[in-house]
């Protein structure tokens, strides 16, 4: 059997390392999103933009530009220059994390490379993940720019939603990427009918992360902030119509408040019944060690994130405009849970998988 060049432990903790500021530059964009800090930033400068304003006049031109969108002027035209400082900063971080993610991957993987630490078979999908995230980037500025303008309050929920997916991706893809060359091959069990089940499942938590992008976009918790009932119905009656818009059936499943939240509400508990009847299934059934541990991951995980789901809808009305409270604690960890669930999935579909003749296996 043919084995690849196994990555020192420099290698791993890098890439190890990546995942872990991933993981954390998507919850920093939650806090900006919950914020309301993803439009304070009016220009997109890669290299200029990783300083702030350095002094009062730099910081009275950010404002005066920030003055100039409909965000400022209908929802925050009280702000003070330090209002708008506090807003500022994390979508400065935000950027800065990203550009930090970008360091830390460039010139480690040029080190490794010139000291043959990489073998040539993990060369190219190192590109492939660095690529992505530059693409993010570059996707992330496109969101901001349907914001700056004198008609919206917010971006686009449907940019929003293709932001968030890629930075899923993009973490998901890193995170595969270290379970190839951290996990024996005597971890990997052949499951062809727990992966397939897995596979369906993560198919339908991706079409829920999208709507769950849908609802922080269109603020659709504040729609109908009641449970089990959706403002005292099953069935939304206004799931074709909101606020005496009309809607087409497909136009209503992506635009209308009501009707996403709906599609959210039960796409979720659909999820959790699916992983719920998966782990009764592989309860019994002989594994290792690693698998053992991993496979109550995912029921775990569904079941915190339905509990939270249900109280960032009922915090969503007690919603402070420039304060932190309740709503935004529970809508992060709700979003944070939302990851987590996502990558033990990923865990357990990698497990279930037979273990391949090239491996890129770390062996310390």
């Amino acid at each position: 059997m043919k084995m690849i060049q196994s990555p020192s432990r420099p290698v791993a903790i890098w890439l190890v390392a990546g995942v872990l500021m991933i993981v954390f530059q998507i919850i920093l964009g939650g806090i900006t999103r919950l914020t309301d800090s993803g439009l304070s930033i009016t220009e997109w400068k890669p290299l200029l933009g990783t300083l702030p304003p350095m002094n009062h006049q730099e910081w009275e031109k950010a404002f005066n530009q920030y003055k100039q969108i409909a965000q400022y002027k209908q929802l925050h035209s009280y702000f003070s220059l330090e209002d708008f400082k506090s807003i500022f900063f994390w979508e400065w971080l935000h950027r800065l994390w990203g550009r930090l993610i970008g360091i830390v991957f460039i010139i480690p993987f040029i080190i490794f490379l010139a000291k043959k630490k990489i073998s040539k078979q993990m060369i190219t999908p190192l590109i492939i993940l660095f690529l992505l995230g530059g693409l993010q980037a570059v996707i992330g500025w496109v969101m901001v720019k349907s914001g700056l303008n004198d008609e919206d309050l917010y971006v686009s929920h449907i940019r929003l939603a293709i932001h968030f997916i890629a930075a899923m991706v993009l973490l998901v893809y890193a995170f595969w990427l270290c379970l190839k060359y951290l996990v024996k091959p005597k971890d990997q069990l052949p499951a062809p009918a727990s992966k397939k089940i897995i596979l369906l499942i993560t198919t339908l938590v991706f079409f829920q992360l999208v709507y769950g992008a849908f609802m922080a976009g269109l603020k659709a918790a504040t729609a109908a902030p009641t449970w089990p009932t959706i403002n005292g119905e099953n069935f939304p009656s206004n799931f074709m119509s909101y606020a005496g818009k009309p809607y087409s059936f497909f136009s209503a499943l992506v635009n209308n408040p009501v009707a996403v939240h709906f599609m959210h509400r039960n796409l979720a508990y659909l999820i959790c019944l699916l992983i719920v009847w998966w782990t009764i299934r592989v309860v019994k059934q002989k594994d290792n060690l690693i698998f053992s541990r991993v496979k109550w991951l995912p029921v775990f995980f569904v079941i915190v994130q339905v509990i939270l789901g249900i109280f960032t809808l009922l915090t969503s009305p007690k919603k402070i405009p420039g304060q932190w409270g309740m709503f935004e604690w529970t809508a992060l960890l709700h979003q944070a849970t939302a990851m987590l669930l996502l990558l033990s999935l990923t865990a357990v579909y990698f497990l279930s998988m037979p273990a391949k003749k090239i491996y890129l296996h770390n062996r310390y």
